[in-house]
């Protein structure tokens, strides 16, 4: 659990470090995405709640995207992750990240 954890603390670095590099790129969105999956599927098979999801991977987009546009969209691809009832992130990425 804690190297879980600890895995979606770096990413979440690594997507910090690279949206102060490039201002909300079409790839910086791709890569949002992905990362929303991963932590949602992390977070529902940790069985955290649903609002404690949406709270966490929100923090996490409003750290990473600097347009509040991409923001909104990325909250709504979120959101539709957490009420999906799949627990697994490469489903999840597939059906809303494309």
């Amino acid at each position: 659990m804690k190297k879980t954890l600890l895995a979606g603390v770096c990413i979440s670095v690594v997507a910090f470090a690279y949206a102060n590099a490039i201002s909300d790129s079409s790839a910086l969105m791709a890569q949002q995405c992905k990362i929303s999956a991963e932590t949602v599927a992390t977070l529902k098979n940790l069985q955290y709640g649903n609002t404690a999801i949406r709270k966490d991977v929100t923090s996490l987009i409003s750290a990473t995207l600097k347009v509040q546009d991409n923001r909104e969209l990325a909250q709504k691809a979120m959101n539709l992750m957490v009420d999906d009832k799949a627990k697994d992130a490469s489903t999840l990425e597939m059906k809303y990240c494309s």
